[in-house]
């Protein structure tokens, strides 16, 4: 069961059927899906992807997703997935515009890495950029991600592969 998550500023809740307009917002913003890698969908096709979150991935426990609020704002959405790229755990996160520039993508990532070290037990997390989103690399290089490789879709397009350790490699000398 996907449990409730909290950082300094930040509560990542596991979705609740009063938040499906929130994510449809989130997912309908054409920029937002295009920084997530992905073709906006039709309201109808969010809304299914919403219920299947609610029924299947919830009812199922098939994965951890959330989304993350702050002082009561909806600011965006987070998950702990297999990937389908390598064999591995993906971290995935998406803010509300309104939301970005603000270090809270920063304090989401950390947080998913905290509960995937601290709680799933995971090593290292994955993490799929877009090669033009420049932000998300710079935060990903703050946070210690290192490039894989480059996947190139059937379109041309380019995607950053990274992975970043979730050990803390410094020994402890206290």
């Amino acid at each position: 069961m996907t449990p409730t998550l909290r950082t300094a500023r930040l509560v990542f809740l596991p979705y609740r059927p009063e938040d499906e307009d929130v994510f449809v917002e989130l997912l309908s913003d054409e920029v937002v899906c295009r920084w997530m890698g992905q073709e906006r969908c039709s309201e109808p096709e969010i809304r299914t992807i919403y219920r299947s979150i609610l029924t299947d991935v919830y009812g199922k426990n098939l994965f951890d997703v959330w989304g993350v609020w702050s002082d009561g704002d909806y600011i965006g959405h987070a998950e702990i997935k297999k990937t389908g790229n390598v064999d591995g755990h993906e971290a995935i996160a998406a803010l509300v515009r309104k939301h970005w520039g603000q270090g809270l993508g920063g304090e989401l990532v950390q947080g998913l890495l905290t509960y995937a070290a601290d709680t799933l037990g995971l090593k290292e997390v994955y993490g799929m950029v877009g090669a033009e989103n420049t932000a998300s690399l710079a935060l990903c290089e703050r946070l210690g991600f290192r490039h894989v490789r480059d996947v190139v879709s059937d379109t041309g397009t380019v995607t950053k592969m990274l992975v970043v350790s979730t050990v803390n490699d410094t020994p402890d000398f206290s």
